[in-house]
């Protein structure tokens, strides 16, 4: 795991290309406390670095950028391969030879035996840049999943990428904000991919590469690896007992490290699941970490204990009081690398888990979304009526509409971000076009502009599944949850959205893999394992009392600095608990985002 960032650019001598990259390690050095290393090739006018996270093979032999044996090609990568030792024993019979013990060189040896149909072999989360010597191509390639970020700009005959936004600012590569930021965040409290908050920068996709021919400086990118997974199980027993085996595998393969390993234990059935299943392998090897809180409200310790009693190990658990946040909250907003409502829960546990000596730690991110964990995946249902209705009708009752129904606004639009921020907006078009002082036809222009009309008509559970996946899952708890991690030298694995166990996922009939009970196929098949008392609990999610938290912020609630009519009315309303700390965690970046 570490940070990664390249620039490859005719413009530019090797020594502008050294220091402009230099900078921009710096900038990511938080993810990758470790190691540095960066590589030119003066001919070329090329440049890779990475921050190293040591996690498999501590020793000098991991040092990236790394090259294979013959410096045929180099790597900078930032990651985890879970198969890697598969693909290396495959490699290793064909005639590969290696020099170190990492899931790096099987990349690279991967590569060079395979192209670029090595990359739908990789089962794990990364982001790599990778350079062809004899090809005098670069490839940018990014995990199906989505799990690790990877950032590029190709303006003017040059390339540069990073893991962070941040670094290219740094490096003097891109300074002009992207004008419609704002716009974007104050819908959907993030800023969703592919776009960022600064001209040009862009995310590559979930699953493709960007090739960039070094001669030519031009570019094309690829999907990889978009196998369409077929429904083939539609029996309840066979479905509990493939999730069951692919999920232990998955789960024991997200365990493999030279580094130690713990677990986030928020006492939610997701985590407690995990936590079990990874005691299974690890017993006293294993440290969970957990977070508990004075305000009984939000407090899961109860549930927390009922887990650490069933298993072996170190257990951490840590108070986060009122004035650990107003401590640390100028930190909090310094590791952003893009304004985002969350976050913060993944960053207070991050610091505990990296003080408490981890590496590595499992998470439970990815069952709500793919088993149907979330209120939305009940709502959807009313969407499909409310679709029936001609859009023309919404138009017309936009301007009647009070402040907890602006939301219908977005049936304005047939679009399937409109789907999902009908479900899951934090401000409406004409709310957004208020606080920016924009006209509400800009707005919506920039949240729906192009064709993109839903590719199914069949608002159901399956639908909610790809709006919660693709766009919440995606743009926000994986972003955040990675750059949070990373600002404390954390890597946090995801089994969950392990690939073979997305795969299994998918083949599962809807009918079985949704109930009226959330998660319930997959509570079911755990049955013997879970606690009832975890399975048959409400939901809570992994929230901190930012409410009452934000309200006692003296810079969060101070009036003065924010700007404009109606952004001063909602903080009014928000001091007067009229509403949600989001919106005006959202309006407070607004103000303070450089």
């Amino acid at each position: 795991m570490c940070r990664i960032a390249g620039i490859i650019s005719a413009r530019l001598s090797s020594g502008e290309i050294g220091s402009k990259i230099k900078l921009m390690c710096t900038a990511l050095q938080h993810g990758g406390p470790d190691d540095e290393g960066i590589f030119i090739d003066e001919e070329k006018h090329l440049g890779f670095g990475q921050r190293r996270l040591s996690i498999i093979d501590l020793s000098n032999n991991g040092h990236q950028p790394m090259a294979d044996v013959e410096e045929k090609a180099w790597i900078a990568f930032n990651g985890e391969i879970y198969n890697y030792l598969t693909i290396k024993k495959e490699l290793l019979a064909a005639g590969a030879k290696f020099r170190s013990s990492t899931d790096t060189e099987v990349i690279i040896q991967a590569y060079l035996h395979w192209g670029t149909a090595a990359f739908e072999k990789l089962n794990g989360m990364f982001a790599f840049a990778l350079y062809d010597k004899a090809k005098n191509s670069t490839y940018l390639v990014r995990d199906t999943g989505g799990i690790k970020p990877l950032y590029y700009c190709a303006d003017k005959g040059q390339l540069s990428f990073a893991s962070e936004v941040r670094a290219f600012k740094v490096a003097g590569l891109a300074t002009e904000q992207d004008k419609d930021w704002q716009i974007r965040f104050l819908a959907y409290g993030h800023i969703p991919e592919p776009y960022t908050t600064l001209k040009n920068i862009y995310s590559l996709p979930k699953g493709h590469f960007l090739c960039w021919d070094n001669a030519k400086a031009t570019f094309s990118a690829s999907a990889y690896g978009n196998s369409i997974n077929p429904i083939t199980i539609f029996n309840a027993a066979e479905a509990r007992e493939q999730i069951v085996k692919t999920l232990k595998e998955s789960v024991s393969r997200q365990l493999i490290a030279d580094a130690p390993v713990g677990v986030f234990l928020s006492g939610g059935v997701d985590s407690s699941l995990i936590t079990l299943l990874a005691n299974q392998q690890k017993h006293t090897n294993l440290k969970t970490i957990s977070i508990h809180f004075d305000e009984k409200a939000y407090d899961e310790s109860a549930f927390q204990k009922i887990i650490r009693d069933k298993i072996d190990g170190e257990k951490f658990n840590h108070l986060v009081k009122q004035q650990d946040f107003e401590k640390s909250f100028p930190q909090i907003l310094r590791a952003m690398d893009m304004p985002t409502t969350d976050g913060i829960n993944t960053w207070f546990i991050s610091k505990y888990a990296q003080q408490d000596g981890l590496k590595a730690v499992l998470s439970g991110i990815g069952a709500d979304e793919l088993y149907g964990g979330y209120p939305s995946f009940n709502r959807v249902h009313y969407l499909k009526y409310l679709r029936s209705v001609p859009a023309s009708l919404f138009s017309l009752a936009t301007p009647l509409l009070a402040d907890q129904y602006k939301k219908f606004e977005f049936l304005k639009y047939n679009n399937p971000a409109a789907d999902y921020l009908f479900l899951r907006a934090l401000f409406a078009p004409s709310s957004i076009a208020a606080i920016l002082d924009a006209d509400v036809k800009q707005v919506a222009d920039v949240l729906f502009s192009g064709d993109n009309t839903p590719a199914t008509k069949i608002y159901n559970k399956q639908y909610a599944s790809q709006l919660e996946s693709n766009f919440y899952m995606q743009n926000q708890l994986l972003r955040d949850t990675d750059v949070m991690s990373m600002n404390h030298g954390l890597e946090v694995r995801v089994p969950f959205l392990d690939e073979l166990f997305i795969n299994l996922t998918a083949q599962i009939s809807p009918e079985i893999r949704f109930s009226d009970q959330p998660k319930k196929i997959l509570t079911d098949s755990f049955k013997n394992l879970l606690p009832k008392e975890i399975w048959n609990r409400p939901k809570m999610g992994f929230s901190f009392p930012l409410q009452k938290w934000m309200q006692q912020n003296q810079h969060i609630s101070d009036e003065a600095i924010y700007r404009g009519k109606t952004t001063r009315k909602m903080i009014e309303n928000f001091k007067n608990n009229r509403l949600h700390w989001s919106k005006c965690f959202a309006l407070f970046q607004l103000q303070t985002h450089e």
